[in-house]
């Protein structure tokens, strides 16, 4: 039976002492992430009668967030993620309840933009990706089994999370959604922070003199960099667009649900995915995921721009969503294959900043589109950003492939050190 299959061939990771503990505790975390975006969608869209305000007030709150993800991700990697992970989520109350006190004040709407681009959040999802590969190092299929339950657990965060955030605003307040995701998202990271025993040790510091070097002089994470830069616009103007599509249609609180399904298909192909042993190197598995991406967006736009009810544009949503998890679990393992351990948090963080510089720009153009178009047109946005990351990929294909890696790799060792 596949469901047996499933439960036996993940169970294994679990083997490993701590594994579970530091798991519940991301999750926790992770899934106060996937409520934000919608939650102050919403909140803003109710308080101030604006989805265009909505989208750029998130957009600033991802672009800053992109700039300090990386800086963490260093810090991480030289101080430990409890040191840095700590600090950073008490931090992210403050400007989270500036946030929603400016809102209920009626404040000008530059304080929404400075209170939410202040907000930062530690990157759980890496740091729990850099556990799996410590504990892991010596069993390359175990670690692509936790790459593709890591991506699973994302999709599965990004399936309830707007699906409590849109309950949350919708029956009790505009403003619980936020409320419950900074509750959430802080003791998450707490409770994170503290499962020390699976903290991965630090590597060994530079001596004095020696070059830590960036983690993009790397060709092919500029690559992965790029490509997951279109692919978050992808996720970015869905979102928006989505939930713009099921107010035009009358049934806001269906959007929750849509983007649920958006996230449903790619969290069961990720655990699929992560059945089957690779035949192919990870660059070429990367391009078929891609180019895959590229196609099945397609059939949200044909379902907006048709006028489509929510019941077929979820099935068009869900199908949309199969091809995003093998392209991100072959993304993530080629940037654990290009990069040295010591900058692998900083590393991981760039490549998801990039997707949060996507996020952005998609929620931003996403948003203005809601206001001046048809409903349905606004699915033309993921359409063509998804065609855009293949146009990237194809461009740069040479540098994802796994003798180019290995090299790649060498070289950042040989500039840190």
């Amino acid at each position: 039976m596949p469901s047996r299959a499933l439960l036996a061939s993940y169970r294994r990771l679990f083997a490993a002492p701590g594994a579970t503990a530091f798991t519940l505790a991301g999750l926790l975390g992770r899934l106060a992430l996937s409520m934000n975006g919608v939650s102050l969608v919403v909140l803003l869209a109710e308080r101030r009668g604006s989805y265009a305000l909505a989208g750029t007030v998130s957009a600033a709150g991802l672009v800053t967030g992109a700039i300090g993800m990386p800086l963490l991700g260093r810090l991480v990697d030289r101080h430990g993620q409890s040191r840095v992970a700590v600090p950073a989520a008490l931090y992210t109350v403050l400007p989270l309840a500036a946030l929603l006190l400016c809102v209920h004040l009626g404040a000008p709407d530059w304080t929404l933009y400075l209170c939410w681009a202040a907000c930062a959040a530690p990157n759980l999802g890496g740091m729990a990706r850099a556990r799996w590969a410590h504990l892991y190092r010596d069993d390359q299929a175990a670690r692509h089994l936790a790459n593709s339950f890591e991506q699973a657990l994302d999709e599965l965060c990004f399936m309830a999370g707007p699906v409590l955030a849109m309950l949350l605003c919708t029956t009790v307040a505009p403003e619980a959604g936020l409320l419950a995701a900074g509750t959430l998202g802080s003791t998450g990271a707490l409770l994170f922070a503290a499962q020390r025993r699976t903290e991965p040790p630090l590597p060994a510091r530079p001596l004095p003199g020696q070059r830590h070097g960036s983690p993009l002089r790397v060709p092919g994470l500029r690559v992965l960099t790029l490509t997951f830069l279109a692919t978050g616009m992808v996720f970015g103007a869905t979102e928006i667009t989505t939930v713009a599509y099921a107010d035009a249609l009358g049934h806001k609180a269906a959007a929750g649900p849509l983007l649920g399904l958006v996230a449903a298909g790619s969290c069961l192909a990720g655990l699929l995915f992560g059945l089957l042993s690779p035949r192919r190197a990870p660059g070429e598995r990367f391009l078929l995921g891609v180019t895959a991406m590229a196609a099945v967006l397609l059939l949200p736009l044909a379902a907006g721009l048709g006028g489509a009810g929510p019941v077929v544009l979820g099935a068009a949503l869900f199908a949309a969503g199969t091809a995003t998890a093998p392209t991100m679990v072959t993304g993530m393992t080629l940037v654990q294959e290009l990069l040295p351990q010591r900058q692998f948090n900083e590393g991981m963080a760039v490549a998801v900043s990039g997707i949060v510089v996507g996020i952005s720009a998609g929620a931003a153009l996403a948003g203005t589109l809601a206001e001046r178009a048809a409903p349905g047109t606004g699915y033309a946005l993921p359409a063509g950003a998804a065609a855009l990351a293949l146009l990237i990929a194809l461009t740069g294909r040479r540098h994802l492939r796994s003798s180019g890696a290995a090299e790649n790799g060498a070289r950042v060792v040989s500039a840190s050190v």
